[in-house]
């Protein structure tokens, strides 16, 4: 077979958001969000898929080499990003990538890409970036305060693993109920919620460890038999912290100087900062 000729025929099939062609167009491929190699139908799910997210892809060939035997194909993708990606929710921008695919006469396909610069096209900014074989998830956070300024006592964490976007779907709205139970006691500062892979978390503050009690209305009381009684995801953690120390700062808005808040905290040259909720 001719390297060449398959890897035009693997490339039109994505280009023409076709799943079933990227299937018949190689014997198997491999990419960095692949286990391993795919062929057949397992491949026609895994193009499904990216072009789910991915849509109306616009591909562009930068470059060739090689023979009959083996090509590499340096390409670009411009796709306009509709489904969740690495934990990124589509909001509908374009992202734009670049990458290689090694075709050989076999009719196997290597494609390879950098994930986390796919991250950052898609609005992530990496903090750092890991080691090479490190684990690297990406997530998405929300928050909801509840406009009190009190130092908080004692926090509340727990995550829950989920087995598919079904599941974390449900313990989303177990979480809003639950929320929203919260923000009608008079010990509850705040909380953000964070998922980060597969692991959906929960960070609540509270004036005092005795306020904690308030997580236990009858919202959190489902939640608590859908996983114990009715097999809701596969893993859970739930704790109490108390802080040993939390320390908050501010730049003044006139000088810049970093002033550590606290009672009737001040910049020299007379600035004051306002209060604002921890979460």
């Amino acid at each position: 077979m001719d390297a060449g000729k398959i890897a035009e025929a693997h490339l039109e099939a994505w280009r023409n958001a076709d799943p079933a062609a990227v299937a018949a167009a190689v014997t198997g491929f491999q990419d960095p969000d692949t286990a391993g190699w795919l062929s057949g139908d397992a491949l026609a799910a895994h193009a499904a898929a990216v072009l789910e997210r991915f849509r109306n892809p616009r591909l562009q060939v930068e470059q060739v080499t090689g023979d009959t035997g083996a090509v590499t194909v340096w390409w670009t993708i411009e796709a306009d990003h509709r489904a969740s990606y690495l934990g990124i929710p589509g909001v509908g921008g374009v992202v734009k990538i670049a990458g290689t695919d090694l075709v050989t006469a076999d009719g196997r396909v290597r494609r390879s890409f950098d994930r986390l610069a796919v991250a950052e096209a898609l609005g992530y900014r990496a903090a750092f970036v890991p080691a090479a074989d490190e684990v690297r998830e990406f997530g998405v956070s929300a928050r909801a305060a509840s406009n009190r300024t009190d130092r908080p006592g004692a926090f509340t964490l727990t995550w829950l693993e989920v087995r598919d976007p079904a599941e974390a779907a449900e313990v989303d709205l177990l979480s809003v109920e639950i929320v929203k139970g919260l923000r009608a006691s008079k010990g509850f500062l705040g909380v953000t919620t964070f998922d980060i892979g597969d692991r959906k978390y929960t960070l609540a503050a509270f004036d005092r460890p005795e306020s904690v009690r308030a997580v236990h209305a009858r919202p959190h009381q489902r939640a608590v038999r859908r996983f114990f009684k009715a097999g809701l995801c596969t893993r859970g953690l739930a704790g109490v912290l108390i802080p040993e120390a939390i320390r908050e700062y501010a730049r003044c808005a006139d000088c810049g100087t970093v002033v550590r808040l606290g009672d009737g905290a001040a910049c020299g040259c007379g600035w004051t900062p306002g209060d604002v909720p921890l979460l």
